[in-house]
């Protein structure tokens, strides 16, 4: 499986989470994430692949082009307060984006998955850029790991906020969010730590998150 093939895969097992009627239901309710509705985090889950379209058909700028770990370590949202003027952008955006309702989010998602099963497959591994990053990109398949990150971590948020179970992704999936999660808690965290956390119970940290 390739990473594209693995990010298809993943949207859409996000996609029927979104779906559920779970959701639906809770629409207008708190998530489990602090200062986030249900809507708004269904928003954002889909956002993971809503703006993708427009990042591979704008032509490449010539902004650096750099790895996805350099990119965490310039971006430093990982240290922000939920408080935050990033954090309260990234959730009035997820809201913007449910504020048409559950199904036209639903839909919208599914639109974007189906343009994208046609046009990824064939596409360079170019520099791609958020427009609210810095002046740089990251690889295509780099930033597609990156949102493998998102849809597991926040499709877990999304089932714990509305009562169902969390979904299960591929195990390949979830090796390279794992891989990508200990990597960015070493850049949190002693080395130490993290090996204690995963081997020696007796002498794990309390904390070993990568944000």
């Amino acid at each position: 499986m390739t990473i594209r093939e693995d990010f298809l895969t993943s949207a859409r097992i996000a996609l029927e989470l979104l779906r559920h009627q779970q959701v639906a239901r809770h629409w207008d309710q708190p998530s489990a994430l602090p200062e986030f509705g249900v809507s708004g985090l269904a928003g954002h889950v889909a956002y993971q692949a809503l703006p993708l379209p427009g990042m591979i058909a704008t032509p490449p700028g010539d902004e650096p082009v750099v790895s996805l770990m350099e990119h965490y370590d310039r971006a430093k949202w990982t240290d922000l307060d939920v408080d935050s003027e990033f954090h309260t952008r990234i959730r009035a955006g997820g809201e913007k984006l449910a504020a048409e309702g559950h199904g036209a989010l639903c839909d919208r998602f599914e639109q974007t998955l189906d343009e994208l099963a046609k046009s990824l497959p064939t596409m360079e591994n170019r520099g791609v850029r958020m427009p609210h990053w810095g002046p740089w990109a990251v690889p295509l398949d780099d930033y597609l790991v990156s949102r493998l990150m998102e849809f597991v971590v926040h499709s877990d948020d999304l089932a714990v906020s509305v009562g169902l179970d969390t979904p299960e992704f591929p195990r390949h999936v979830s090796e390279t969010v794992i891989d990508l999660l200990t990597r960015m808690a070493l850049n949190k965290h002693r080395a130490i730590d993290v090996v204690r956390a995963l081997s020696r119970k007796e002498r794990a940290p309390q904390d070993i998150t990568a944000f």
